[in-house]
This record gives C-alpha cells, structure tokens and sequence, in this order.
C-alpha cells in the first residue's frame, strides 16, 4: 500500500471494508495484548469507567468499544464522529440498536456542534494516527473542549514512543506504519502529553501501560 500524498488522507485510508473486518482480530486480540503491553480489558474497563449516557466517539474505528461498553443508561445518546466514511458506517451499522448519529469532523479543526452537547468523548487511538509534530496534534483537545457539558469527562488513549517500552516487534510495527502515514507518532511522548492535559484541564489523570498512554480529564 503507498501511502496517500496528504497525511491526514493517509491516516484513515487504512480503514476500508475489509480492514474493518480484520481490525478487532488482529489489533484488540493480538497488537494490544502482544506489541503494545496494553490489554484490550484494560482499555475497556476504561472505556466502561468514563463513558455516559450521552457520548460522543470521536475516531470511532469498528465501534468496538461501544458494543461491549456498560452503559449507565439504557437508551444512551451516542454520536460518532470521524473523517473516514467506511469506519462511521462500519460503526453504524454494528451499533444500530442504539439509533447512533454520525458526524464528519476533524479534529484538528474547529469541529461541528451536533445538537446539545456532550457528558463525555472518547478519543481512543487516534493522537497517533494524526500527522504532524505532536504538540499540535494535541490541538485536537482545543477542538473537542467546546462540545462538551460543565464537568464532562474526555477520555482515550494513544500509543507513544520516546521512552515508551516496546519490544523489538512492537518498534518494527509501529516503524512501519510511520512509514505508510497510518501512524505519525515519532515524536510522541509521555511527558509531552502530560503537560498538554495540565496546561488545558483542571482535572487531570493519566497513565501509561506498556506503550499506550491512558488519560482521563475534566475542566
């Protein structure tokens, strides 16, 4: 696969139909648990711990998180927001008894407000796949702020290099899909990352497991 000329075109040109098939197996059965030291129970026990009854899924790959998500609500709001068509529909349609909408946006720009704003967002592996050094990238926490309620909760994860531990496996991965522009996470570290979150939120947790940083925060 060559990689598109425009690197946010190459960041979700990854997510076809049949990527969308295969990404469940291969990254939540074996990347997570395998390369990235970061089981997939533990990003959804994160997931189950912030999410609310009126959420927004910014980035939403298969849905996957949604699908398996406990809900404090039995009927929750659920909007899914992302520049790739064939993910929002992939999610769509496996989410379809909650009735989602679905929304494109970027969020490295200024994003569209659909309706009344939001309890929580998620945004869970998506830092990595945007281009550009990284301190801009957390631009993207700027964008989501204005779509959210007082107190709500912004949560997610993304996978880091600096001095993340990765295994010889998990470095020639991820080298790799720097190269083809699915990921742009070269510069990307922990204490970058920590210091966006203290600059922009009141509330602030974070944590890394593995190579996968795990945050949390409130304004």
């Amino acid at each position: 696969m060559t990689a598109p000329a425009d690197p946010l075109e190459a960041a979700h040109a990854a997510y076809t139909p049949l990527s969308l098939r295969l990404y469940d197996a291969v990254v939540m059965g074996v990347s997570n648990p395998l390369l990235w030291k970061c089981p997939t129970a533990r990003l959804r026990a994160h997931f189950d711990r912030h999410v609310s009854g009126n959420h927004l899924d910014i980035g939403v790959g298969t849905g996957y998180f949604l699908d398996h998500a406990r809900f404090p609500v039995r009927a929750p709001r659920i909007v899914l927001m992302d520049l790739s068509t064939a993910a929002l529909a992939h999610a769509a349609r496996r989410l379809a008894r909650y009735r989602p909408e679905t929304v494109i946006g970027n969020v490295l720009a200024p994003l569209p407000v659909p309706g009344r704003r939001f309890d929580s967002a998620s945004l869970n592996y998506v830092l990595h796949c945007l281009p550009g050094p990284f301190a801009a990238k957390l631009s993207a926490f700027d964008h989501i702020r204005p779509l959210l309620n007082p107190g709500a909760v912004l949560f997610g994860s993304t996978l880091l290099q600096g001095d993340a531990p990765r295994n010889a496996a998990a470095r020639s991965l991820m080298a790799w899909y720097n190269r083809k522009g699915i990921f742009s996470n070269a510069g990307d570290d922990f204490a970058t990352l920590q210091a966006a979150l203290r600059q922009r939120f009141r509330q602030v947790a974070l944590e890394r497991v593995g190579c996968a940083a795990l945050f949390a925060v409130r304004n």
